[in-house]
C-alpha cells in the first residue's frame, strides 16, 4: 500500500519542495500528493535533480525537449512542452512557427508537419469566439 509523501520517512522534505517548485516553473502546476515509486521519482529526480542542474533556463531546456521529442516522434510528449510552453509564456506564435520550419529540415517534413497539426490543436481553444459564438478565425494565432 502506497502512502502520502508527508508521512514517509524517507522523503527528503528541502528535495520534494524544490521538485515541486521546478515541476511548477515547467508546467505550472506539480504533484502535490506523490504517492507511487514513478511519482516520486519524478518529484524527487528529474524535477528537484535533472531539472535543477546547472544554469539552463526553463525555456533551454523546453526547446532541447522540443527537438528532441519531435525528431524521435515523441508526439505527445512534444505537444505536452509546446503546451506548457505557451501557458508559461515561453514561446509566442513567431517562435512556435520558427521552430516548426526548423525541425522540418533537422527532424523531417513529416515529423514537423504532425508537430504542426499537434500545434493547430493546442492552440484552437485560444481562437476567440464572436458574439454569434461563431470562431473569429479560422485559423489558430499560434501558427
Amino acid at each position: 500500500m502506497t502512502t502520502p509523501d508527508d508521512a514517509d520517512p524517507t522523503v527528503d522534505p528541502d528535495r520534494r519542495e524544490r521538485g515541486k517548485a521546478n515541476m511548477r516553473a515547467v508546467y505550472g502546476w506539480d504533484l502535490d500528493n506523490a504517492t507511487t515509486p514513478f511519482e516520486r521519482s519524478t518529484v524527487d529526480h528529474l524535477f528537484a535533480e535533472v531539472w535543477d542542474e546547472g544554469d539552463l533556463s526553463v525555456r533551454d531546456r523546453r526547446l532541447i525537449l522540443l527537438g528532441l521529442t519531435v525528431g524521435s516522434g515523441l508526439e505527445d510528449v512534444a505537444g505536452l512542452q509546446a503546451d506548457a510552453a505557451l501557458r508559461m509564456g515561453e514561446l509566442d506564435a513567431d517562435d512556435l512557427r520558427t521552430i516548426v520550419m526548423f525541425l522540418a529540415h533537422y527532424a523531417g517534413w513529416p515529423r514537423a508537419a504532425r508537430f504542426n497539426t499537434d500545434l493547430i490543436r493546442i492552440c484552437r481553444p485560444t481562437i476567440p469566439q464572436r458574439a454569434d459564438g461563431a470562431r473569429a478565425e479560422l485559423r489558430p494565432p499560434c501558427l
